[in-house]
């Protein structure tokens, strides 16, 4: 018989109702719903079979080759490429953990486009294949932290977002970078649930967008992005909770006013603009003070993590030699 130890977190030390604001969770219940009916887009499929789905395995995407950047990569032991690719936040294409995986095939990756606009000399439209040569590939290995008090550790692939800012040439009035992602109920079924407003946005100050942390994201485990990842192309800024990485980007825009930021419409008290990984500022629901690595737990991962032992958080998930600076001066808690 299991005996639960008090370091594990259990299932019920945050509630599924607490994660989300009662409207989301709401529309949650009734998409699942749908799908059990068969009604969600034709997609519906018993959970037990989610490896199966929307490339779930290794090996079977187009290798994307990169080179190790040492110098950004953590040495902590690396989520199973299996954890990475069927526990995800994928809104739409549903919000259960499993939903992403399941449904997600219906994501066309290629053909590709990305719109660079707005508050820039040099505005234009980037075919994917364009991005992908725009600067060499690098290999980076990031610590992920969930605002909900989960985390990985993900080799991604791609190279900093500065790279792309400084082809563009910002004019002196753009202090912020939005981005803005796909929004096709065609391909993505969880839209048609209205769990957030569509389409999903997400931004940056220029200063953090500028940072060489913040990495335009091409791939994973030495292949391109499966589409339950945000394929082909999404932001990772480690440093952040995961939902301010946006997914499968199709516009990037520079702006003069902070942009609305799609969790921050749907709950502002709960989901600010910076929404830093901070142990010292609490959810209004649960605290951020500890986290569960998704497969550190003794059975191998994924929603049996649920038992996995808790960890300290780390101020800014463990990036602050290389962030704190940027926001020295700032209140973190008001600005959080």
């Amino acid at each position: 018989m299991l005996i639960p130890s008090p370091k594990w977190l259990r299932g019920d030390d945050i509630a599924a109702s607490e994660i989300t604001p009662q409207h989301v969770f709401t529309a949650r219940r009734r998409l699942l719903a749908m799908a059990a009916a068969g009604t969600a887009g034709g997609l519906a499929t018993p959970w037990f079979a989610r490896e199966a789905f929307a490339q779930g395995s290794p090996g079977k995407l187009p290798k994307l080759t990169a080179t190790l950047n040492n110098a950004y990569a953590v040495t902590e032991k690396r989520t199973s490429y299996e954890d990475v690719t069927t526990y995800n936040n994928f809104y739409e294409f549903g919000t259960d953990k499993s939903d992403p995986a399941r449904y997600a095939a219906t994501l066309r990756p290629r053909p590709w486009q990305v719109a660079v606009e707005g508050l820039v000399k040099q505005p234009k439209v980037y075919d994917l294949d364009e991005l992908l040569k725009l600067a060499p590939l690098e290999e980076r290995v990031y610590r992920l932290r969930c605002v909900e008090g989960w985390s990985m550790v993900i080799p991604w692939i791609g190279y900093p977002l500065a790279e792309l800012i400084r082809r563009v040439e910002p004019q002196p009035g753009a202090k912020f970078v939005q981005f803005i992602t796909l929004a096709d109920k065609k391909q993505m079924p969880g839209i048609s649930s209205g769990v957030l407003e569509w389409p999903y946005s997400e931004g940056l100050r220029m200063d953090e967008a500028m940072h060489p942390l913040a990495l335009l994201t091409f791939g994973l485990y030495g292949e391109v992005l499966p589409n339950q990842n945000g394929a082909p192309v999404r932001m990772v800024v480690p440093w952040k909770y995961g939902f301010k990485s946006a997914k499968s980007i199709v516009k990037i825009r520079f702006v003069d006013k902070q942009p609305p930021t799609s969790w921050n419409i749907a709950a502002a008290n709960e989901y600010g603009f910076y929404s830093n990984v901070n142990p010292d500022v609490d959810h209004p629901r649960w605290s951020q003070a500890t986290e569960r690595r998704i497969g550190e737990d003794k059975g191998g991962g994924g929603f049996s993590a649920l038992f996995a032992p808790k960890r300290k958080t780390l101020m800014f998930n463990g990036y602050e030699p290389q962030v704190g600076q940027v926001y020295a001066g700032m209140d973190l808690k008001k600005n959080y």
